[in-house]
């Protein structure tokens, strides 16, 4: 087995360290900005980007630390390393560092934004998650069997499952509960999901149950299937960074305002509660199974319109129906934008940009979609006024931004 001397330069999105090699990229996971490892080479089909796996690290970084995960740490074979922590193997307070970092250079790179906005951005950490070190935030877990029906991740870019002892990211009920003592022979996947009621296991496409969840005290309804945050914190912060990124001189309840990709309806709830009056909205959800749960939840704090579509079609349609009354409803409109990782797209933006909605709201779950949105709503017309990061994914590379756009006047 050939092996080389890497040097880290940088950290890219997606949670690999960046080095070169004979004039190539080569993106290694498990490392860290400033160290030298050696590297196996395990993809080199790419003339000028190669793909390696750390063997050994030479120079550590002073943020190294023991991997939080034994089954993912370094001195496992690298196809046999866990994967879902890739940060775990860096001090919590630099990962932020390097998530900051990561975020601010796809905003000026990708979005060509510059000044204190940007600047002054940092990922903030969950009050109380360091005290965890970070650890047992995940109420939702995806475990996969493998042929003897043990239970773990995949390994990293992988459909190998590692069987697994422990799950440090879990919440303690999730690690007491005894997921991992059992076998599950002849199943493919068992989801673990921590909720009031209790912890429950999902085997493979098991029927739907109902759930409650609890979000500053008021009850949100849902399926044990249909999306919600992970982080046990998660909805409250971002319930709060919703209602501090709206500009409230601009929220008219009963202009023409929607919630795109509204799941359950967590944020049109918190965009209901700062509304001065019973606000308007519509909610659209391509996930069939959602939009119950959404009129439950919705229902009593909004006049609400649910939709079962795709954003791009719904707001296609929008387009086309376009008369000067609704053109009215839309300029005065709220929109809240919450995408999934690819982000929105030029076709969703193009359609607003038509629609012409007085601001925008965009909750981003990746900074590379986040920036390259951020320059198709600037050319719309939209300029960014507000960005708030949180760090709802510890020891992974994920991270969560809440972003302001307003359309600009001419």
């Amino acid at each position: 087995m050939a092996t080389h001397e890497l040097e880290i330069t940088t950290m890219a999105h997606g949670g690999s360290g960046i080095g070169r090699l004979d004039g190539r990229v080569v993106f290694t996971p498990g490392v860290i900005p400033g160290e030298v490892v050696e590297v196996e080479i395990v993809e080199d089909s790419k003339k000028s980007l190669w793909r390696a796996q750390p063997i050994k690290i030479l120079s550590p970084s002073t943020h190294r630390i023991p991997h939080i995960w034994p089954e993912a740490d370094l001195s496992r074979p690298w196809a046999m390393r866990a994967g879902g922590a890739d940060y775990g193997h860096i001090e919590l307070s630099h990962q932020r560092t390097l998530k900051t970092d990561i975020l601010r250079d796809a905003l000026q790179r990708f979005g060509g934004l510059s000044g204190d906005l940007v600047d002054s951005l940092v990922v903030q950490g969950v009050p109380g998650d360091d005290e965890k070190n970070g650890l047992a935030w995940r109420t939702r877990v995806s475990l996969h069997a493998d042929a003897e029906g043990r239970l773990g991740p995949y390994a990293e870019k992988s459909h190998t499952v590692i069987p697994v002892n422990s799950l440090p990211l879990a919440t303690e009920n999730i690690q007491n509960c005894g997921v991992l003592d059992s076998t599950y022979q002849g199943a493919e996947s068992v989801r673990v999901v921590d909720a009031l009621s209790g912890v429950r296991l999902i085997i493979d496409n098991q029927k739907p149950q109902e759930l409650s969840e609890f979000v500053s005290g008021v009850e949100f309804r849902l399926s044990d299937q249909t999306f919600w945050q992970v982080h046990h914190q998660a909805p409250e912060v971002l319930q709060g960074a919703l209602q501090r990124a709206v500009q409230r001189d601009r929220l008219d309840p009963t202009a023409r305002n929607a919630d795109l990709y509204s799941g359950v309806g967590l944020l049109g709830a918190a965009l209901a509660d700062i509304a001065p009056s019973t606000l308007t909205l519509t909610g659209v959800e391509s996930e069939e199974s959602a939009l119950p749960y959404l009129m439950q939840n919705l229902d009593d704090k909004t006049t609400l319109t649910p939709v079962a579509d795709r954003v791009d079609r719904w707001l296609r349609r929008e387009v086309t129906g376009l008369s000067a009354a609704t053109a009215n409803e839309w300029s005065r409109a709220t929109v809240i934008l919450d995408p999934p990782r690819s982000g929105a797209k030029s076709d969703v933006i193009s359609s607003l940009e038509k629609l012409a909605p007085a601001q925008i709201v965009y909750v981003a779950c990746d900074p590379v979609a986040l920036g390259r949105d951020t320059g198709l709503l600037d050319k719309a017309g939209y300029d960014m006024v507000f960005v708030e990061a949180w760090d709802l994914f510890p020891h992974t590379h994920h991270m969560e931004t809440i972003a302001t756009f307003v359309r600009r006047e001419v």
